[in-house]
C-alpha cells in the first residue's frame, strides 16, 4: 500500500500505483477532495504531454502546484490517465 503524506496528513493511499520516473501515480479517486485546489500551473513534458497542478491547503498550510496529473497523456504515457503524483513537500512511502 503506498501512502502519500503532508504535514502529517494522508492525503492518498492505494495498492493500486504506477510508478513511472521513480514517481508513484495514484489513481486520482484516492487523492481527498478537501485537501486540494486548482493551479494555473501548466508544463510540459516531451514524452507525457502537459501536465496540470493542484496545490494542497488545510488548516491554514498550502503547498503551491504539489500535485501534477496528465489531463490527456499522450500514448506512451496511457498508464498515467486518471492519476495524481506528488513532489515538494509530499512524502510518497511504499
Amino acid at each position: 500500500m503506498a501512502r502519500a503524506t503532508w504535514n502529517g496528513l494522508t492525503i492518498a493511499e492505494s495498492d493500486d500505483t504506477v510508478v513511472v520516473e521513480g514517481n508513484h501515480y495514484f489513481p486520482r479517486s484516492a487523492l481527498r477532495d478537501d485537501v486540494v485546489r486548482q493551479s494555473d500551473t501548466h508544463t510540459v513534458c516531451p514524452w507525457k504531454g502537459t501536465a496540470s497542478y493542484y496545490s494542497l491547503e488545510h488548516d491554514g498550510a498550502v503547498s503551491k502546484d504539489a500535485v501534477w496529473y496528465y489531463p490527456e497523456p499522450k500514448q506512451a504515457a496511457a498508464e498515467i490517465a486518471d492519476r495524481v503524483a506528488f513532489w515538494k513537500d509530499v512524502v510518497v512511502e511504499g
